[in-house]
Order: C-alpha cells, then sequence, then structure tokens
C-alpha cells in the first residue's frame, strides 16, 4: 500500500465523520453498560461558532471519546436555546428590515415569524461543531422550544407555586429598554463609567432661597416627589416642614428627613424619584410619596416628561441641563466616576423600574445546592477555587424574577378570569385552568373564551436549568428509563461566567425535582483571549473564524493547539502558532506511520536492541497511562495531552523509532516490526480522544478494519503497571548517547565512522542498553574501564566517566592548538570581567541586576576555562 507524502486533512474529516454517522457510533441507549453521559451547555440558536464554544466543545468531545474508548455507554446530549432577548431581536430586526412593526401583529403571527426564523437559521452552530469532530448523540438533539421541553418548564411552574415558592409582585426591577423587557439581578453587569454630577437649585416655596442637591441623572427631575435630608445633618434643621418647587415641572413637593441619606455625598440632600430608583422606592414607601413613572419602555420620556416627551433620556439629560443653565437653576457640574447596570445581553443602559412581575423564592430552594458543592462535595468544581465564587452567589441569592416581556418563549400559565390582580388560576394548559376556575368561582358558565393568559414569557434560564433533566423528559415523566438510567449525568463542560445564572440554578433543579444532583463534577473553561490578553470579540476584529482555522490547520491541529494552552479554570491566551503546532504534531505522527509502514520485512532474528528499545518503551507507555488517568481524574485535560504529546514525539518518534530503525536500505524482522505497529495502535488509542480524524484514518490504514472493529470503539490501553528501574536506567543511556552526539558534533566526526567507547562506571550501572547505546552511537567497541584513557575526549553521566579514543579520529596536535586558544580567551575574559567586579565604585552604584549579570559572566567563564583546562589534560 503507497501511503500519501502528507494527510489530506480535509479528506479524512469528511470521510470518517460520515463513516461515524452512518454506523450510528455515537448514537446510546440504555444497556447493560455503566452510562456516561455529558449535556450540551445549549448555545443560542442565534449563535455560531466562536473560539470559546471550540474549546468548551473540543474538551467535551475528548472526555466523550475517552469514555467510549473506556467501554462506557456514552452519551453526549447537544442541543440550542431558544434565547428569548436575542432570537426576538433578530426577529424585530428582520420584520424591521421588511417594512413590518411587531406592534401590528398578534402574538400568533409573530411567532410564526420566529418559528421560520429558527428553522431556517436556528441550529446552525450544531453543523459547525460536526465540523470540529464533536460525537454528539444527534439523534437526540433538543431545543428549549421542543413540546416536551415546553411541558417540562410549564410543569415546573405550576408545581413551584402550588408549593408557594411562585408569587406575583409590584416591584422595582431591572428594565432593559432595548429588549424591552425586565432582567433578573444576575444579568445585570456593573461598570465604571466617567459621568458627570449636577448641582441643582430647587427653590424654597415662599421663599427667595434655595436647597441645592446634587444627583448624576438630572432628566429624573420631572419625577421628584420629595427631597430628603439626614434628621442629624444641623445644616437643614431650618427646613423641617417646608417644600421646595421642582425646576421646569414647576410641581411642589415635601422637604422629608430620613436617617438613609449620607451627609457627606454631594450637599446632603438627596432628590426622591420612586418610580426610577430602588432605595428611592423604600423611601417612598415609608413616607407614603407619590410615584411619578417619566418614562416609556424604550426609554423615552412620557407626557410627564412635558416638552420633552419623545426624547431619548440620555438627549433630555443635555438638552435639560442646558435649560436649568438658563433658568439659573444648574450652580455647577462636576466629573464623576460612578457604576452604570448594563444590560448582559444588550449592553443597554439599565432603568430601574416598577413593575408587576414573577418571582420564584430562592432562599430555601439554593440550601441543598449549597450543601451539595461545599459541605458534602456531591458536586465538584473544577478548578475548586470557584468554590468561593459559589458561596458568594449562593449565600447572597434573591428571590428570582422570572418573567419577561417578550412573545418568544414559554408563556406563563397564568389564566385571568376576573379584572382583580389576584383573580387568576395557575394551570398546565387552559382546559386545567378553566376547571379550576369554575371550582374556584362557582360560575359554571364560564368558557376558554373568558379566560386571558398572562402576555408575559419565562427568562429563558428558568427552562435552561432543568436542561439535564428535561432532555431525558425527566420533569414530565421521571419514570421513563432514559431518565432512570442517564441521570443524573456525568460532567457538565462549561465557562465560569454562568457559573451562577446556569450551573447553580440546575443544581437547585436538580434537588428540587429529581431529588438529586444534575451532575457529579463541573470543569470550568477559561477564556479565550488574544496574545494582548484583549477577550476575543467580533468588534474588536480579534477573533478568527473557528472554520477558517479548520480549513488551515486541519481540526485536530485547531483541536490540539486550543488544548496544549487549556488548562482549567485558566483564561487561554490564543495565538495562531497554536493550532500550527498542532498541524506540527499531525505531521509528525503522520511520517512516523508512513516510516514504519515503508520498511521492508523479513524473517530475520530480532537484534537484541530492539527487543530492549521494544521493553523499554511498553514500559514507557504504562507509566505515560498512569500520569494521564491521574490527570484526567483531576480534569488537567492539557496536562493529559500534553503528557501523550511527550510520549509520541519525543518518546516514540525520537527514541523508539531511532533504536529499531534498521540500517539504510536493509529489512527489518517481523517481530519488532508487528511490535512497532502495536506500539502505534497504542499510541493511537491515547491520541484518539484529542485527534479523532488523523488517528481513524492512520488506523484503518494499518490493517483491514470491520465496522465492530473502528478505533472510536476500539479498547483503551489497560493500566498493568511500569518497569520504573528501566525507564530511569534508559534516561542514563540516553544522556550516554547525547554525550556522544556532542563529541561528534564539537569534533566533526561523521556518524558513519565508527568510533570506541572506554566507560569508568563508577555507579556500577547494568549494561541492558549497551547495545542501544552501541546502535546510536555507533561505537565500534564498548568496553568497561578502571582507569583514565590519555589523549581521550571524554564527558561524563552522573558520576561515571565516558572517554572515546580519538586516535584516526582527531588530529590531536590541533586540536591542543584549538583549545588553547580558546583557553587564553576565556582567561582574557575572567580577567576583564574580574577587573569590574573589584571595582567598588561600579558594584556600589550598578543596579543590582547588572551586577548580579557579571557575576553570571564570571561564573560561567570559570566553569568554562575548568572544562577546557580537563579537556587539554586528557589530549596531552
Amino acid at each position: 500500500m503507497t501511503i500519501p507524502s502528507q494527510f489530506d486533512a480535509k479528506a479524512a474529516e469528511g470521510k470518517w465523520y460520515d463513516y461515524w454517522m452512518k454506523n450510528n457510533y455515537f448514537h446510546s441507549e440504555p444497556d447493560h453498560r455503566q452510562p456516561y453521559t455529558i449535556v450540551i451547555p445549549p448555545p443560542n440558536v442565534t449563535g455560531v461558532l466562536h473560539m470559546g464554544h471550540m474549546l468548551n466543545n473540543t474538551i467535551q468531545d475528548v472526555l466523550i471519546r475517552r469514555a467510549r474508548l473506556k467501554g462506557y455507554n456514552a452519551c453526549w446530549v447537544p442541543g440550542t436555546d431558544h434565547a428569548s432577548i436575542a432570537t426576538e431581536a433578530k426577529v424585530v430586526a428582520k420584520l424591521k428590515a421588511e417594512g413590518i412593526n411587531k406592534n401590528d401583529l398578534t402574538r400568533e403571527e409573530f411567532l410564526e415569524h420566529a418559528w421560520e426564523w429558527t428553522h431556517k437559521y436556528g441550529g446552525v452552530i450544531l453543523d459547525q461543531l460536526k465540523k470540529l469532530g464533536a460525537s454528539c448523540d444527534w439523534e437526540r438533539t433538543k431545543f428549549t422550544m421542543d413540546p416536551d421541553m415546553s411541558a417540562s418548564v410549564i410543569k415546573s411552574f405550576v408545581d413551584l407555586y402550588n408549593k408557594g415558592l411562585i408569587y406575583r409582585g409590584y416591584r422595582m426591577v431591572n428594565w432593559d429598554p432595548e429588549a424591552k423587557t425586565t432582567l433578573s439581578d444576575e444579568e445585570v453587569f456593573y461598570e465604571e463609567r466617567q459621568g458627570k454630577l449636577y448641582h441643582l437649585k430647587y427653590k424654597i416655596e415662599g421663599t427667595e432661597d434655595f436647597v441645592v442637591i446634587a444627583t448624576t441623572r438630572p432628566e429624573t427631575i420631572l419625577g421628584d416627589t420629595a427631597i430628603c435630608i439626614n434628621p442629624n445633618d444641623e445644616r437643614y434643621t431650618h427646613l423641617k416642614g417646608k417644600k421646595v418647587i421642582v425646576p421646569i415641572a414647576n410641581r411642589v413637593i415635601p422637604i422629608i428627613f430620613d436617617e438613609y441619606v449620607d451627609m457627606e455625598f454631594g450637599t446632603g440632600c438627596l432628590k426622591v424619584t420612586p418610580a426610577h430608583d430602588i432605595n428611592d422606592k423604600e423611601l417612598g414607601e415609608r413616607h407614603n410619596l407619590e410615584i411619578i413613572d417619566i418614562f416609556n419602555d424604550d426609554a423615552t420620556l412620557n407626557s410627564f416628561g412635558l416638552h420633552y416627551a419623545g426624547k431619548d433620556r440620555f438627549v433630555v439629560r443635555d438638552e435639560i441641563a442646558k435649560e436649568l443653565e438658563s433658568l439659573g437653576n444648574l450652580e455647577k457640574i462636576e466629573n464623576h466616576i460612578n457604576k452604570v447596570g448594563t444590560s448582559e445581553r444588550t449592553k443597554a443602559v439599565i432603568e430601574p423600574r416598577l413593575s408587576d412581575q414573577w418571582f420564584l423564592k430562592m432562599e430555601e430552594l439554593a440550601k441543598p445546592a449549597i450543601k451539595a458543592v461545599l459541605e458534602s462535595e456531591e458536586v465538584k468544581l473544577y478548578p475548586k477555587r470557584f468554590d468561593n465564587t459559589y458561596r458568594h452567589w449562593m449565600e447572597n441569592i434573591r428571590d428570582w424574577n422570572i418573567s419577561r416581556q417578550l412573545w418568544w418563549g414559554q408563556q406563563i400559565p397564568a389564566f385571568y378570569y376576573g379584572e382583580g390582580k389576584e383573580d387568576f388560576i395557575i394551570a398546565q394548559d387552559a382546559a386545567a385552568a378553566l376547571a379550576l376556575a369554575k371550582e374556584k368561582t362557582g360560575n359554571q358558565n364560564l368558557t376558554i373564551e373568558n379566560l386571558r393568559q398572562d402576555p408575559d414569557t419565562l427568562d429563558t434560564w428558568f427552562s435552561a436549568w432543568l436542561w439535564p433533566m428535561s432532555v431525558f423528559n425527566g420533569v414530565v415523566n421521571p419514570e421513563n428509563e432514559d431518565f432512570k438510567y442517564y441521570y443524573p449525568t456525568n460532567d457538565l463542560v462549561t465557562g465560569p461566567d454562568i457559573l451562577f445564572f446556569w450551573v447553580a440554578r440546575m443544581i437547585v433543579a436538580g434537588y428540587e425535582f429529581a431529588g438529586e444532583k444534575p451532575f457529579s463534577n463541573v470543569y470550568l473553561t477559561g477564556l479565550v483571549r488574544d496574545n494582548q490578553r484583549r477577550k476575543m470579540s467580533k468588534s474588536l476584529g480579534n477573533s478568527p473564524d473557528p472554520l477558517d482555522l479548520i480549513e488551515k490547520f486541519g481540526a485536530d491541529g485547531v483541536r490540539v493547539g486550543l488544548l496544549l494552552s487549556a488548562s482549567a479554570g485558566n483564561d487561554i491566551m490564543f495565538d495562531e502558532e497554536l493550532c500550527n503546532q498542532g498541524k506540527a504534531f499531525t505531521n509528525k505522527i503522520w511520517n512516523a506511520f508512513r516510516l514504519i509502514k515503508g520498511w521492508e520485512l523479513s524473517d530475520i532474528e530480532q537484534p537484541a536492541y530492539a527487543k530492549k528499545a521494544i521493553e523499554w518503551y511498553e514500559a514507557k507507555v504504562q507509566k505515560t497511562l498512569v500520569e494521564i488517568e491521574d490527570h484526567f481524574e483531576k480534569y488537567r485535560i492539557s496536562d493529559a495531552l500534553m503528557a501523550i504529546y511527550k510520549l509520541v514525539w519525543d518518546d516514540f518518534c525520537s527514541w523508539f523509532l531511532e533504536m529499531i530503525k534498521p540500517a539504510y536500505q536493509a529489512p527489518i524482522d517481523s517481530a519488532t516490526f508487528n511490535k512497532a505497529i502495536e506500539m502505534m495502535e497504542s499510541n493511537l488509542k491515547l491520541l484518539h480522544p484529542f485527534m479523532p480524524f488523523l488517528t481513524e484514518e492512520i488506523w484503518h490504514l494499518i490493517a483491514e478494519r470491520s465496522t465492530e472493529e473502528a478505533l472510536i470503539i476500539a479498547e483503551w490501553p489497560k493500566v498493568t503497571g511500569a518497569d520504573e528501574k528501566l525507564i530511569s536506567d534508559f534516561e542514563i543511556a540516553a544522556e550516554v548517547i547525547s554525550g556522544i552526539r556532542t563529541i561528534r558534533k564539537e569534533k566533526n566526526i561523521p556518524f558513519k565512522d565508527a568510533i570506541e567507547l572506554k566507560v569508568i562506571n563508577n555507579d556500577s550501572l547494568p549494561d541492558q542498553f549497551d547495545s542501544i547505546i552501541t546502535k546510536l552511537g555507533n561505537i565500534s567497541d564498548l568496553e568497561y574501564i578502571s582507569e583514565k584513557v590519555n589523549g581521550a575526549l571524554t564527558f561524563r553521566v552522573r558520576s561515571n566517566e565516558y572517554f572515546v579514543p580519538v586516535t584516526g579520529a582527531v588530529n590531536v596536535e590541533e586540536e591542543i592548538a584549538k583549545l588553547t586558544e580558546e583557553l587564553n580567551y576565556n582567561r582574557g575574559f575572567l580577567k576583564s570581567v574580574q577587573a569590574k567586579l573589584s571595582n567598588e565604585k561600579f558594584v556600589g552604584s550598578a543596579p543590582e541586576k547588572v551586577v548580579a549579570m557579571e557575576r553570571q559572566k564570571e561564573a560561567d567563564a570559570l566553569a568554562k576555562i575548568a572544562t577546557i583546562e580537563q579537556s587539554l589534560i586528557s589530549l596531552k
């Protein structure tokens, strides 16, 4: 068989992925084997493959492929998330481009457009994952809006409501004016921004005096309903019982006193806008203040904004400041840095807003999840340092705002039968709601048409938190075979940025609905950054297209390049050179295979050096296998790959193949060849989880295989124990070989010229690798002696001395002259360095680093002189 000179990654990727799919190797059904289950962190249905996905899914594929090789019934469930905010925004933008306004459509009409968009564009990312080699069970692909998935979400809502854990409340919420929906506290990020502090003058009613307040948001004065002062602030005791006039609005509002006010901030006077600040809302409740909401849902001003109605809040901020200045109500403006809440999804600045929303009580629900991670360790986080982050979130947990003002998503199963806020029924569907409503009201004349379902949908995370259960229909039907077999799952691979959003909530849901953990281990990857440590993003233009990388370096090369630098929880400084390194490794393996297959076989006796090389490499594989198992157990995937990388590149390619390689144009014995193939196959099994395409290609080129013998379902090498002494003895032999090669290189002795080697064996080392030293050093005669050999080149390994007699190989007189010249140069150099170091002025005034460098030069020169002097003694 002719092996191509280069590995054709593109051809191999298409061929073997089709082969795996055709033979259904990725699919799993419950059987007698122990299951190993992973559920994919479902990417947004709007998404396309980026570097973070590439890293995350490569790690999952490594784990699932290794599990298959180890004999587990491996099941990797893929799927996508309906991503309410992102998808609705995409559909609204598409409709707008077509001249259609969402507000002109009914809910049903809009959802038709949303489903059409989802069917056309959704799931692209899953097809892209196939290019990476992801061996997901595609027959089990789930979407969070699938009917059975939605049924799970609705059932969980109903169950939690019936337990008294879900309630409807009029609360201050985080409003995203771009998405036009509320967000949970966890979806709001606070970032420092350079802003301004406006000092505004409010006229005290009935006087010509003013009180000055400092605010970062002058536009909200139109919603002011009080000015608040700390009762302990002696500067303002004369204002008790007074009122002020709001500039521009000309409304009269009271001055109230409350210890909430910080006397040190600004002027010590606080404007109170209960509709637009959570703390102001609490002040308003304590003092029975009026609530004036000045914003529309898109953060433009409404009719309370007077002549600013219809304008954006930030436009109004600038314009109102100018108007206040013209009216004499602006005392001064200062620069001021403050923290601004921004939407995690749209990056819009959040508006605090009062609204009727649905909430889930979290304090009691969180307790089993806290215990599982921080006490019993039923669920382990890798790296463990994330326990502290988890503790902070979970021990300070707040009620979860689970309703969203969107149409794309699971509609909240609250059915109103009257006009009152409490006139509703929570039920799985309208039919069940009607029956309950009739029972509750006693009105048997109610019909479905009399019911009005709450228009809001549930937070996307409220479906995602059920993911490990709902993909196996474990919420609706917990007694089904799949759920009982595959749940709880084994490993979860995700990013630390959603440790609370998703991971913690899944743990909460697992204990609440299934009575046990959803998974055992959570591997938290780092972020992929560029070599300037910037987070990769399209806006910065620093994020390469993963599919372009696969085209350029091959999927295996990209996978290796990413994983070599991907230690758990640590960010990756990505550079394309990493992928090039992966491609180079691919070529190395391919060329090693070509070398073996290129040897001519013969029925000759196996040489001693080959037999010893095989014994050593088998021991080396066993030792590395123990290291690999330990790394996997501790979720050090990068370290596991590096151990395999060194085994294959250094031990197999650089040493083992050189040891057994026959002489030029000479044949190799069958026993050694067969063992070389066996060792190659062991390597392929270890490499397969990381480099699936290359390894499957070589596996089938080695021999004709049936579908039952494909590498993807082969047997992972077993740990049988390593001969540690054999390995340590070879390390000494390797040093000896390196010493011989160094002498040949330095003295220009061609390898074709055989040389003698004399050894004073002070350590009484065994001679088991002498045949290999003889072969790789081209030694004509290896002899153990008791005295030094004069006129020979020498080197040391440990306390043993090795002599290469130079007669006939090196001109002794020329070598002595050359070494003498080199000795004189180094003595002169040493003298100049020591002169500098003896200069007290230099040592006292020069930077410490410079002095240290000179001392290192001195030490290096002394060592070099000693070596040259020893070589001259040997030659004379």
